[in-house]
C-alpha cells in the first residue's frame, strides 16, 4: 500500500455496516458478451450502478432482463426495477464530468451504505479515470475493488483481425494522441496503437514519416470496434488521412500502425461474418424470439424483434377443462403436441388444477418436432413419437401408427392446438382410424402495430432481411406493418410459410431445410455468405441488401 494512504485505512474501511462498497467494473470495448463473469455477478448484486457511457443503462437493463422505462409511467406492483442508475458521465448541464466530479458522485453513493458498481468503459485502470476515483474512495475510507475489463486497446484490433504482436514483432507502444507527442520516439518498427487519433491522423502520419517510418507503412483504423457497426480502413501512412476522410471515419476509433496490419487480409473474422451488420426483422411472439435473435447475432446480424402475434387463452375455457379432466380419467390413448405453445397451455392448465406430470401415466405422447419434444422434456416427460424427417403435421402423420383395436385399448387422441391450426392432422388421424378431440388450447391474436419508424423501415427497405417462422407471422406482419420492400431478403421456415409469403406478393429467397428456427437462421447465413463471396469475386464492395445505392468509396475502405 502506498505511503500516505495506509494509516488507519484498513481499520476505517471495516468500521461498521454503514459504509458502502464500490466495485470499479470494466464494461469492455462495446460488445456486451465481453463482460467478465465477475462483472455480471456484481451488476446483479448492486444497489446502485454509476454509469459512464450512454449505452450503459441499456446494458444493465438487458443483463437483468428489465423493461425499458416509460416516461411518466410508474412500475407496476411486483415489477423488478433493478439497481438505481446514476449518470456518472455527464452533469445536469449536459457537459462531461471531470475525473474529480465523477469521484464525488461515486463517494456520495457509497456513503449511503450501498453496494455501488462504477461501470467504466474498457478497463478501469487502463486509460480511464479509475485510479483517481479509487483514490477518492480510499481518502473517504470507503472499501473498493477493481474488476478489470477487456480494453479496446487490444480488443478492437483483435476484432479487426490484427494481432498486436507476432513472433517477428514483439513490442507494442500505446499512444494517447490528445496531447503533444514526440513522434521521434516511435521511428522504429514497433507496433503502434493510437488512441484519439482520428482528427489528427494526417499530422501524425506526416510526423511518423518525418521521424523515419516508411510512407508505405501499413495503417488500419477501426471505428466502434467489437460492435456490429464496426468498420475498418486499411491504408498506408502516406494515404491514411485521405482514406479515412473518404470512409467518413469518426471517433471512437483505434488506429494501428505496423506490419501486423497486413495480417488482417487472412485473419479478418468479425467483419467477414455472413450476416455482418445486417438489420434483420424478427416477427415473432416476444417470448419466442430470444433463441432466434441470439443465433442471428452469432452470425453478425442486428436482430430487431417486432411482435406480430400475441398468445392468449381460449375465449371459452370449458372445452380445455373438459379435455384435461378426460386426460386424468384415462379417456385418451394419445396426446399430440404440435407446438411449444400447446405444451405451455396444457402445463398451465395442469398447474391451475394442482396436477403434475404423473397425470400422464399410461398416456402416449407425440411431438411435432424436436423443439416441442424439448418443451415436453423440460416438464419431466418424454415424447414417444417424434418425426425424424419432416417435422410438421404431415411428417407426424407419416410415422403415426394405425389404430389397432387389439393393441390399442382406447381409440381417442387429445389434440390441444391453436385456434387457427389447419385440419391436416385431424383428417389424417381419422383416416388412420383414430377419433380426435381437437381442442383450442390457445388463441393467436394479431399484435398492435409497431412504431411508425419501424413500419417505415419495413416498407422502405431499411431492413436487410426478415425471417418468417409461420404463415401467421407473414399474414400478421403484412397486416400491421405492410409488405417488406422488394430489396429485403425473405427467409421462411417451411413450404407452407413460403406459399403464404408468395400469396402476399413476397419473393422467397431462403427456405429452411427443415422447419426449425436454427435451420432457418443457418440457411439465411449460407445465403449471406454466398452473396458476400460473389461480391468479392466480382471485385465489388461488400454491401448489405439495404444498401441498394452504395456510395462510391475507395476500395481500401471496404470491410472485406
Amino acid at each position: 500500500m502506498s505511503k500516505g494512504t495506509s494509516k488507519g485505512t484498513t481499520k476505517d474501511m471495516t468500521k461498521g455496516p454503514t459504509k458502502g462498497w464500490v466495485s470499479f467494473v470494466g464494461s469492455g470495448p462495446g460488445d456486451p458478451d465481453l463482460l467478465t463473469v465477475r462483472a455480471v455477478e456484481l451488476i446483479r448484486q448492486a444497489d446502485v450502478v454509476v454509469t459512464e457511457a450512454p449505452e450503459h443503462a441499456a446494458l444493465v437493463r438487458a443483463l437483468l432482463g428489465l423493461r425499458e422505462p416509460v416516461e411518466g409511467v410508474e412500475p407496476a406492483e411486483g415489477d423488478v426495477t433493478g439497481p438505481e442508475l446514476v449518470d456518472g458521465g455527464f452533469g445536469e448541464d449536459g457537459q462531461p464530468l471531470t475525473h474529480a466530479a465523477r469521484a464525488k458522485v461515486v463517494v456520495k453513493q457509497a456513503k449511503r451504505g450501498l453496494r455501488v458498481v462504477r461501470l467504466m468503459t474498457g478497463d478501469p485502470f487502463l486509460y480511464a479515470s479509475g485510479p483517481e476515483e479509487a483514490q477518492a474512495c480510499s481518502k473517504a475510507c470507503i472499501g473498493f475493488e477493481i474488476v478489470p475489463g477487456v480494453s479496446s486497446v487490444s480488443a478492437v484490433p483483435a476484432y479487426a483481425g490484427i494481432p498486436l504482436t507476432t513472433k517477428d514483432h514483439r513490442e507494442v507502444a500505446v499512444v494517447t494522441c490528445g496531447e503533444k507527442v514526440d513522434w521521434s520516439q516511435y521511428a522504429d518498427d514497433r507496433t503502434l496503437v493510437l488512441l484519439s487519433a482520428v482528427g489528427q491522423i494526417g499530422e501524425i502520419a506526416k510526423a511518423l514519416v518525418a521521424a523515419g517510418r516508411s510512407p508505405q507503412a501499413p495503417v488500419a483504423m477501426t471505428r466502434v470496434g467489437t460492435t456490429t457497426g464496426q468498420a475498418t480502413v486499411c491504408s498506408t501512412l502516406a494515404d491514411i488521412a485521405a482514406d479515412a476522410r473518404a470512409a467518413r471515419m469518426a471517433p471512437p476509433a483505434i488506429t494501428v500502425v505496423g506490419d501486423v496490419v497486413d495480417l488482417r487480409e487472412t485473419l479478418s473474422w468479425f467483419e467477414t461474418k455472413p450476416l455482418f451488420g445486417w438489420r434483420v426483422l424478427v416477427p415473432r411472439t416476444k417470448d419466442q424470439a430470444g433463441a432466434l435473435s441470439a443465433r442471428l447475432r452469432g452470425y453478425g446480424a442486428v436482430p430487431e424483434e417486432v411482435p406480430t402475434i400475441s398468445v392468449e387463452p381460449p375465449r371459452n375455457p370449458l372445452q380445455m377443462d373438459k379435455a384435461v379432466r378426460g386426460l386424468v380419467e384415462g379417456r385418451y390413448e394419445w396426446i399430440a403436441f404440435t407446438s411449444v405453445n400447446a405444451v405451455k397451455a396444457v402445463r398451465e392448465k395442469f398447474e391451475e388444477y394442482g396436477l403434475d406430470a404423473r397425470a400422464f401415466s399410461g398416456l402416449k405422447i407425440a411431438a411435432v418436432g424436436d423443439k416441442t419434444a424439448q418443451a415436453i422434456a423440460d416438464w419431466g416427460l418424454r415424447a414417444d413419437l417424434v418425426p425424424t424427417e419432416q417435422q410438421s403435421a404431415a411428417g407426424l402423420l407419416e410415422v403415426w401408427p394405425e389404430y389397432d383395436e387389439v393393441l390399442d385399448p382406447i381409440n381417442r387422441v387429445f389434440l390441444p392446438r391453436a385456434d387457427i391450426a389447419t385440419e391436416t392432422l385431424v383428417a389424417g388421424l381419422i383416416d388412420l382410424g383414430w377419433e380426435c378431440d381437437d381442442v383450442t388450447a390457445y388463441r393467436t391474436v394479431r399484435a398492435t402495430p409497431p412504431p411508425a419508424p419501424v413500419r417505415d423501415a419495413i416498407k422502405s427497405g431499411k431492413f436487410d432481411a426478415v425471417v418468417f417462422t409461420s404463415s401467421s407471422t407473414v399474414r400478421n406482419l403484412v397486416g400491421i406493418a405492410g409488405k417488406p420492400h422488394p430489396s429485403t431478403v425473405i427467409a421462411v421456415i417451411g413450404p407452407q410459410t413460403a406459399k403464404t409469403a408468395e400469396e402476399h406478393g413476397l419473393r422467397v429467397d431462403v427456405l429452411a431445410g427443415k422447419p426449425d428456427v436454427e435451420e432457418l437462421v443457418d440457411a439465411l447465413a449460407d445465403f449471406g455468405a454466398a452473396r458476400r463471396a460473389a461480391l468479392v469475386e466480382a471485385g465489388q464492395p461488400v454491401t448489405r441488401p439495404s444498401e441498394r445505392k452504395p456510395s462510391a468509396r475507395r476500395s481500401k475502405a471496404t470491410s472485406s
